[in-house]
């Protein structure tokens, strides 16, 4: 079976990589009992200016970029909610 991968390594990988204003990831893998180790179900609520200007199936695309081959390995499921900030008036 395939290590899972601990909210804390997702988080700073994201911070890493999209340098997020807010960030929440939610480990979900309780949801899934029979089909998924902890740390192989996540939710993921980001907010970063690297969306800007994106789809909104552009900047999950760089979500999932951003985890690598976590997803589809480790990651079984990451549900993703990924925003460019408001702009100020």
């Amino acid at each position: 079976m395939t290590q899972s991968v601990p909210r804390e390594m997702v988080e700073a990988r994201l911070r890493e990589k999209l340098a997020p204003l807010a960030l929440e990831v939610i480990d979900e893998s309780h949801l899934h009992v029979g089909h998924g180790a902890p740390g192989s179900h996540y939710r993921v609520n980001i907010v970063s200016e690297r969306f800007s200007g994106l789809s909104r199936i552009a900047a999950q695309r760089l979500v999932y970029e951003a985890l690598g081959d976590w997803v589809g390995g480790a990651i079984h499921a990451c549900a993703v909610s990924a925003k460019a900030p408001e702009p100020r008036s």
